[in-house]
C-alpha cells in the first residue's frame, strides 16, 4: 500500500466533533447535563428517555408502538409479517431488535423518529 493511502486510512478522529453532535442533539430537544471532559473543560451529555408511545409515518404506511416494558410492535403497509421484538436506547439511537434477527437503528429527535427512510411522528 502506498504511504499516502496508509496515512489516510489511519487518520485520528477529533473528539470535538462528538461534542458538536451532542450540542446539536440538545438543540433538537434533548436535556443536557454538563460534565467535565478529559481536558477539564465541560462537555454536554444528552439524557434521553425511551420514546414510549405510538408513532406513525405521515403517509400512514409505517406504525411503531414502543412500550414501557422494553418491547415494540409495528406494522408496515404491504408486509404480511408484523415487526416485533425488543429495543435498546443508547444516547439518541434506539435500536430495534426484531424477533427475526433484523436490527434497525432509529434516530430519536424532538417529537420525531427517523428510521429506514421514514420520519415518524407521535400519533395523536
Amino acid at each position: 500500500m502506498p504511504p499516502a493511502l496508509g496515512a489516510i486510512m489511519h487518520q485520528h478522529v477529533d473528539t470535538a466533533v462528538l461534542d458538536a453532535a451532542a450540542l446539536s442533539a440538545i438543540a433538537m430537544g434533548g436535556q443536557a447535563a454538563e460534565q467535565p471532559g478529559a481536558s477539564g473543560r465541560k462537555t454536554a451529555r444528552v439524557a434521553v428517555s425511551a420514546p414510549v408511545g405510538i408513532w406513525l409515518s405521515a403517509d400512514g404506511t409505517v406504525r411503531l408502538d414502543i412500550r414501557t416494558d422494553g418491547t415494540y410492535a409495528g406494522k408496515v403497509a404491504g408486509r404480511k409479517r408484523r415487526p416485533q421484538g425488543t429495543y435498546d436506547l443508547a444516547g439518541r439511537i434506539l435500536t430495534l431488535s426484531d424477533d427475526s434477527g433484523l436490527r434497525t437503528p432509529v434516530a430519536v429527535g424532538h417529537e420525531v423518529l427517523e428510521m429506514a427512510g421514514y420520519r415518524l411522528g407521535r400519533a395523536v
